[in-house]
């Protein structure tokens, strides 16, 4: 994706950190070449620059890092006022960088953003933090979608995990994947990750809270429930947000919105709104609680996909053709009586690939057995919930064998 690129920053005849193009994919000017002089620099200006979205995340990272420095060591505010962008991305050595494992990815972005949260308003470098979050959860999907599906559910049944990031993450993966396959613009769908991430933004703290204590929230708390997404837009909005999308999504994401249709004609907002609350409400009900036990993600996934006649809605069928009706990362019984967890997506929604855990006459298994439930006789049965199995698995371990 390309975003506009300020010129009007670069010095003349200073080496550009980066290949600059103008909005039809034509190269204007190559990195390591000079804007020459203001004439050069009004003549490029005309074509509408535009960098690549990562490379331009770099350079501005490298900007903000030098400022934090400076503040850091208590410098003097000219010292401060003096810094300029650094010239030279180098974003192949990132690129180059050896890949971590996705069982040590996610916990660490959920530690982040949970961090986030919590600091709400008093964040500082709010939106270079998210988009260091946004940015890796983007490379973690363009290629191992099943695995981060998996370990973000098995997450999710982690009460040792603040529940908050967990809920934001698995939401943020699933409109991001459903828009997808819907077909939406990158910008939209941009803006729809955003505000997935921290649309609890308002609430952080007691959405951790209300997790792990059984019985039902106060007065005063309920007052917060209700009143969390406003307040949430106007902290965003505070923090340096300045795109409307994100925060009206944000503002509106617990409004139940009537089915409307996908087509040509559709607002885009009420669209992504919808989505966004069905994935809010999806997460939700499968996640446990203190109080209570999730649903069974197909139970889940049934319940947001109707309408109030019974009827499928076009977004509650791209959720369910997304995700598949068994979420990787859930729990199901087969039909020759053994209880398993999903570890993919099938080639039929209703036919997952998984781990067997518990034999058919209620023991262990010694070892994790792969299944294909496409095979006769490993049908799924029924999905349970996460409570109903007492068997612990190592998530790394399991994704290992695949």
């Amino acid at each position: 994706m390309y975003v506009p690129f300020p010129l009007d920053q670069i010095a003349l005849r200073e080496p550009l950190p980066v290949n600059v193009w103008d909005p039809n994919g034509v190269l204007l000017l190559r990195r390591g070449e000079v804007i020459r002089d203001e004439a050069h620099r009004d003549l490029l200006q005309t074509h509408l620059p535009m960098v690549d979205e990562e490379e331009y995340r770099q350079w501005t990272f490298r900007y903000t890092a030098a400022i934090d420095r400076k503040l850091r060591d208590n410098e003097r505010l000219e010292a401060i006022a003096s810094v300029t962008r650094p010239m030279g991305v180098e974003v192949e050595r990132v690129s180059q960088a050896p890949e971590r494992p996705l069982a040590e990815l996610w916990p660490d972005l959920h530690a982040v953003l949970s961090l986030l949260l919590r600091q709400g308003s008093e964040a500082g470098d709010f939106l270079a933090r998210l988009q260091g979050v946004e940015r890796r959860l983007l490379h973690a999907l363009r290629s191992r979608v099943d695995d981060s599906l998996f370990l973000l559910v098995q997450m999710l049944h982690d009460r040792s995990m603040g529940y908050s990031a967990s809920h934001a993450l698995l939401c943020a993966v699933v409109c991001r994947l459903v828009s997808g396959q819907m077909g939406w613009p990158e910008p939209q769908r941009q803006s729809l990750l955003r505000a997935s991430l921290t649309m609890n933004i308002g609430m952080s703290h007691l959405h951790d809270a209300l997790a792990v204590r059984p019985g039902q929230p106060t007065a005063e708390e309920r007052k917060v429930i209700d009143t969390h997404p406003l307040i949430g837009a106007q902290m965003l909005h505070r923090l340096g947000v300045t795109d409307d999308t994100w925060l009206k999504l944000v503002r509106h994401h617990h409004a139940e919105l009537p089915p409307v249709a996908t087509g040509a004609g559709t607002d885009p907002l009420i669209v992504m709104a919808q989505l966004l609350h069905l994935s809010d409400v999806f997460v939700a009900r499968i996640s446990p609680r203190a109080g209570r036990r999730g649903l069974p993600p197909h139970r889940a996934a049934r319940d947001i996909s109707l309408d109030p006649q019974g009827q499928p809605t076009p977004l509650g069928a791209a959720v369910i053709k997304t995700l598949g009706v068994y979420i990787p990362g859930s729990y199901v019984r087969l039909a020759n009586g053994e209880l398993a967890v999903v570890v993919r997506r099938g080639r039929k929604a209703n036919a997952p690939l998984v781990f067997a855990l518990v034999g058919r006459h209620g023991m262990p298994l010694g070892e994790p057995a792969l299944r294909d439930t496409a095979d006769h006789g490993l049908e799924v049965k029924e999905g349970i919930a996460a409570d109903e199995v007492r068997v612990r698995i190592q998530p790394a371990r399991l994704l290992a064998r695949l």
